[in-house]
């Protein structure tokens, strides 16, 4: 896990004796967040920047959204992602990674049968959960919801 000051919690060879791996783990738990699609965990976040481990299950995608605030990039770590970006629709896979500027349409999909996960960066001056626009979405929430979601 990257480590800063702004870390939200210490690294696990950082804690100290007394603060179990089992603690460790609740605590990572702690800050994860469920949605139909699957789950993201902010791993840390400071002045400008969001750093995010997000699960995507099988066959299962996020909605067809935008932000204005803020550009993200992905690096798939396990599984292979379809993504969406503007008009423009590619398949990346473990170690590679793509960049999503501000104000475009964007979807992240999970076709294979083991779970997608990815680290997502984000960058802008408001990284706000409401900064999102919905095109389109499987779970039918609605469109130009300001939710809480990505």
């Amino acid at each position: 896990m990257l480590e800063t000051p702004n870390s939200p919690m210490p690294s696990e060879e950082k804690l100290p004796a007394t603060f179990s791996a089992e603690v460790f783990h609740k605590l990572l738990e702690s800050n994860t967040e469920t949605r139909p699609w699957g789950s993201f965990t902010v791993l840390d976040e400071g002045p400008g920047y969001k750093i995010k481990r997000i699960v995507v299950l099988p066959k299962r995608r996020l909605s067809l959204q935008m932000h204005y605030h803020r550009s993200e990039h992905w690096i798939v770590v396990a599984g292979t992602a379809k993504v969406t970006c503007g008009n423009e629709e590619r398949l990346i896979t473990t170690n590679q990674s793509t960049y999503v500027p501000p104000c475009t349409k964007h979807r992240l999909e999970n076709p294979g049968v083991i779970p997608l996960v990815i680290i997502e960066v984000q960058n802008g001056q408001y990284l706000g959960e409401d900064d999102i626009v919905r095109f389109s979405d499987d779970y039918a929430r609605a469109t130009g919801e300001q939710a809480t979601t990505s």
